[in-house]
């Protein structure tokens, strides 16, 4: 008996002392939203002030090729013509090798708010359930004041939890479509700059058949 009692008491000490780290990082997380929600609105200004330009591929060999792409195409496009203007030029692997990283590292820059998603909720979980622990202990010993004061805090944590996850499921869900977009213009500048690795492993096999 006494070892399941210094169980429980261990529990619920380590149970306990996770209240406040949850609320540091829930305060944590509404700021990220915040700050969030202020990037996501300027970036959203800079797409829209994008000049829209008709010659297609033919954009990206224009000197102010910026003018008409995001800042991250525009830094890609600018490695590519560097990496191609080397002398001896650059190979298919190494274009592609560009291109690989380029699309790892706008891809990667998602991951905060894949985690947030998740965690979001969960810690708003645990907001909740540990402050209602201590609240129905309150409510055995007849304390009514605390009760109500660790039910605030517990439907607090669960608002504030759900409400990080939902906004960092929105910010997702519009980085993701301009990630995508991104990474086709990358696509694009690639094929236009460097030209397809498949069409000149295609004319090479022509050029033997002939």
């Amino acid at each position: 008996m006494q070892t399941a009692a210094l169980i429980k008491s261990y529990i619920y000490v380590v149970s306990s002392s996770l209240l406040y780290p949850v609320l540091i990082l829930l305060a944590f997380l509404t700021f990220w939203a915040v700050v969030c929600g202020g990037a996501l609105f300027s970036e959203w200004v800079r797409r829209h002030r994008i000049v829209r330009d008709t010659d297609g591929p033919d954009l990206f060999f224009k000197p102010d090729h910026a003018l008409y792409t995001t800042p991250r195409v525009s830094r890609y496009v600018a490695r590519l013509k560097g990496l191609l203007e080397k002398n001896g030029g650059a190979s298919d692997l190494e274009v592609e090798s560009l291109l690989q990283e380029a699309t790892r590292r706008l891809f990667s820059s998602l991951d905060m708010y894949r985690l947030v998603v998740r965690v979001g909720p969960g810690l708003g979980l645990i907001g909740t359930l540990i402050p209602m622990g201590t609240g129905l202990a309150a409510l055995g010993q007849g304390d009514l004041s605390m009760l109500s004061s660790e039910l605030v805090i517990a439907f607090t944590t669960t608002v504030v939890g759900l409400a990080v996850g939902l906004l960092a499921y929105l910010f997702l869900v519009v980085k993701n479509r301009w990630a995508d977009e991104d990474l086709l213009n990358m696509e694009v500048a690639t094929e236009a700059l460097a030209g397809s690795p498949h069409n000149g492993a295609t004319g090479a096999s022509a050029g033997e058949a002939a």
